[in-house]
């Protein structure tokens, strides 16, 4: 099993690349969703520690952004608290896919949360400023204060692209998007071929 990590800026189409490897994906941003919708200990943890704005389960979006905004060191406070469950979810994903060619990590904190391995491909998904800002404001609750606040924990993009073996420039149109995938893919596919056949046919 090869593990491919998705990097790239907020909302560059990190997700809409990941799904469209046609191999199993781990998307963290779901998960931490399902975990504000579903998981109890996770809401009186947080509510524990925030109790001036979270107060309901589930929790929901207007919860989570008054206390992001509220407080520069609130949001490290519940990514401390949501990202062991969420890597828990990881493992046993890993481990239900152990026996497939490839599977993608669509996390958006992977580098930061030293969630990556040595061998992890790394690509870097690059999109103009002006479809980022067009894909962004699809989102419900758009808020450019909310977004400085998540860039702000984030390592720089500029050492995520130089870090990453491949790039996608993703004009988020599916064709443009499948085609680089098919060349990473076949130049991945290509390197394994030659590695096993050194490997099983090399004399001396």
């Amino acid at each position: 099993m090869k593990r491919i990590g998705i990097l790239g800026d907020i909302g560059s189409g990190k997700s809409y690349v990941a799904k469209n490897f046609g191999y199993p994906v781990f998307n963290a941003d779901y998960e931490v969703s399902k975990l504000y919708q579903k998981n109890r200990k996770i809401y009186q943890k947080l509510k524990k520690i925030l109790p001036d704005y979270i107060y309901k389960f589930p929790i929901d979006k207007i919860q989570l952004s008054k206390a992001i905004l509220a407080n520069n060191s609130n949001l490290k406070k519940i990514i401390r608290i949501v990202h062991l469950e969420v890597r828990n979810k990881m493992q046993s994903f890993l481990k239900k896919n152990k026996h497939k060619k490839f599977i993608i990590l669509d996390i958006p904190l992977l580098l930061e949360n030293k969630i990556n391995k040595k061998n992890d491909i790394l690509v870097y998904v690059q999109s103009s400023k002006k479809n980022i800002l067009k894909n962004l404001k699809k989102r419900n609750n758009f808020n450019i204060n909310l977004l400085n606040k998540f860039k702000k924990i984030q390592l720089p993009l500029v050492y995520k692209k130089n870090n990453s073996r491949f790039i996608i420039k993703n004009k988020f149109t599916k064709k443009s998007v499948k085609d680089e995938i098919k060349n990473i893919l076949r130049v991945i596919k290509n390197e394994r071929n030659s590695t096993w056949y050194r490997n099983n046919w090399s004399v001396g």
